[in-house]
């Protein structure tokens, strides 16, 4: 006789950590059978789906991302005359340059990183320990990014945060860099209390997602904005901007490429399959950072 294995599996010893997405309803897939084997096979089936469904998105997510990075640096090494650090036009570069890296690729790839579903059966650690540390690197990038425009105004006495684009990209900075401290404190540091991690991680999540419209925001506004500047059509011999010069279409596809990319990141992280299950009683008390084993 065929055994029908259920959710208690010992050989797993639960089903989520062989088939992360388990806990989907059958449901959902249409089966209201109430036969054994008829109501699995469509369980599998919509398993399989949502797998399939998130890697596409994922794997998409990866490509716009790289897209974004090659496309925001040949404008400036091409177009822009490269980079520097002494205070010349080549050192205002490193600012988009560096802030679609942290701001919005960067910050994406680890947004993500819990929703794989390969990670679900693991120890979550080191996981936050590298969701923590891709965060860290964005923050750091995005403030060298805000450190090379200012150096530029200020070496070309040019006034700083006068634009809506500088205002949004300076908050967006800001509460990222608070975001962090306080996911730090919440989530990683061993005196944090389990009511105060179930307080804070709808706040994160919804934080998290906020940020990242608003880094989306900033990018877009600025590359139209740098574009408005460079591409006027004197007698240097540059095209205006409406003209649509080579240049001006490498910038617009750059703009449409952060908003995909964003939009993807948003997609995956709005969908409600693809969280990663809890896998410890909400009651269980809690357990020290470098002690933890499977939350």
């Amino acid at each position: 006789m065929q055994q029908v294995i259920g959710p208690s599996s010992p050989s797993c010893s639960s089903t989520s950590d062989c088939f992360p997405l388990t806990h989907i309803d059958t449901a959902e897939c249409g089966s209201e059978t109430s036969a054994e084997q008829e109501k699995h096979e469509p369980s599998g089936h919509c398993r399989m789906r949502s797998v399939v469904s998130f890697y596409i998105c994922y794997l998409l997510c990866l490509c716009l991302g790289l897209a974004c990075m090659v496309c925001v640096c040949l404008w400036n090494s091409r177009w822009r005359g490269g980079f520097a650090w002494d205070g010349s036009a080549q050192q205002f570069n490193w600012h988009p340059v560096l802030m679609v890296a942290g701001l919005v690729v960067l910050y994406g790839y680890g947004a993500v990183l819990y929703r794989i579903p390969l990670t679900w059966g693991q120890n979550k650690l080191p996981w936050k320990l590298l969701h923590a540390a891709l965060m860290l690197l964005a923050l750091i990038l995005s403030v060298v990014g805000l450190c090379a425009v200012f150096d530029f105004h200020n070496a070309k006495n040019i006034p700083n945060l006068y634009s809506l684009h500088s205002w949004i990209g300076l908050a967006a900075t800001a509460l990222f860099a608070i975001q962090w401290a306080v996911g730090m404190a919440g989530f990683l540091l061993p005196c944090s209390p389990v009511s105060l991690r179930k307080l804070l991680k709808p706040v994160h999540v919804w934080m998290g997602g906020s940020i990242l419209s608003l880094s989306i925001a900033a990018c877009i506004s600025g590359i139209n904005e740098k574009l408005f500047f460079v591409l006027k059509g004197d007698a240097s011999g540059t095209q205006p901007y409406a003209k649509l010069p080579p240049e001006a279409v490498l910038g617009n596809i750059l703009g449409v490429l952060i908003v995909a990319f964003g939009l993807i990141v948003l997609k995956i992280l709005s969908q409600h399959e693809w969280q990663r299950p809890d896998s410890r009683p909400e009651n269980m008390s809690y357990t020290p950072l470098l002690q933890e084993e499977n939350e």
